[in-house]
């Protein structure tokens, strides 16, 4: 199994205090599923397991290090087994300084997993490093994390993994629909004022309807001036979105206001929903005062 693979098995491991916790939180914010610790002999049943199921992860990323004692001595057969399984797994390797490893350890004043043999920090990290030069050969992806934010090691992961179709494609979009009148969203990213759009509240017959009803998307979104915005709009998140994924965001949180938070807000927050799903992302809605106008 490949990178290009829809459904690729990452093994996220290397040196004590590199990242691999941080590296595997990425890959779940894009999309994969992850597990920790796992023991490596049992890693590939695993694998196999989660594959035959029709799931809605990008991936499956396995966390492995010397906290698992059996790691090293049974890396090769590890392997085999999965291949035995017709499953390739690519593995990102971590590493780091030696002065900003003791520098991390020394932070939170966690033990070493090899300091139980009675050697010191940095003996036990010269010791980590020698045991896993084999895995660190074989590895498709080596990253020194000495000077890496979480955006950094994001982008480095995003880059490389075909996986992910699109950059874009990893990112979570909330949308809020809300009123001016009862406060603006204070969780909000972005934040659209739609009161220019078309108000139905000054139509009799339209006003105790909300935006999920067709009369109501009908009058907002298909006036001259609502069809025209809809369409630059869509156009406006759709090149912003991907941006916003090269600098490291993994979800979004734009809300869309109008006075009352029923019709306008509404009607427009159910079109881009619709759209931005028919484009691969990850989409949810909130009418947050929809009951309330």
């Amino acid at each position: 199994m490949t990178p290009s693979n829809p459904f690729p098995v990452i093994i996220v491991t290397g040196l004590s205090g590199s990242g691999k916790s941080t590296a595997l939180n990425v890959f779940e914010d894009l999309g994969f599923f992850c597990i920790d610790g796992l023991p490596s002999k049992i890693s590939p049943k695993i694998a196999d397991l989660i594959l035959k199921f029709d799931s809605q992860y990008r991936g499956l990323a396995l966390g492995m290090d010397l906290r698992q004692f059996e790691f090293v001595d049974g890396w090769d057969q590890v392997l085999d087994d999965f291949r035995e399984l017709g499953i390739t797994p690519q593995v990102v390797f971590l590493e780091a300084r030696m002065s900003e490893l003791v520098r991390r350890y020394a932070t939170t004043r966690r033990p070493h997993p090899l300091e139980y043999r009675n050697l010191g920090l940095e003996q036990a990290l010269e010791q980590e490093k020698e045991l896993l030069e084999p895995v660190r050969a074989g590895a498709a992806l080596v990253l020194d994390t000495t000077n890496y934010s979480i955006h950094d090691l994001r982008r480095v992961v995003q880059t490389k993994w075909s996986a992910i179709e699109e950059v874009g494609r990893g990112m979570r979009v909330h949308l809020i629909s809300f009123g001016f009148k009862y406060g603006v969203p204070s969780e909000a990213d972005l934040v659209f004022d739609l009161r220019f759009l078309p108000n139905p509240y000054f139509e009799e017959n339209l006003r105790s309807l909300s935006g999920q009803d067709k009369a109501i998307a009908d009058y907002v979104l298909h006036s001259k001036v609502g069809g025209e915005f809809k369409t630059r709009f869509l156009d406006f998140l759709t090149y912003m979105l991907p941006l916003y994924a090269d600098e490291g965001r993994y979800r979004m949180t734009v809300a869309l206001g109008c006075t009352g938070g029923r019709h306008r807000s509404v009607s427009v927050g159910e079109s881009v929903l619709v759209a931005l799903k028919k484009k691969g992302y990850t989409v949810s809605i909130e009418h947050r005062h929809m009951e309330l106008g």
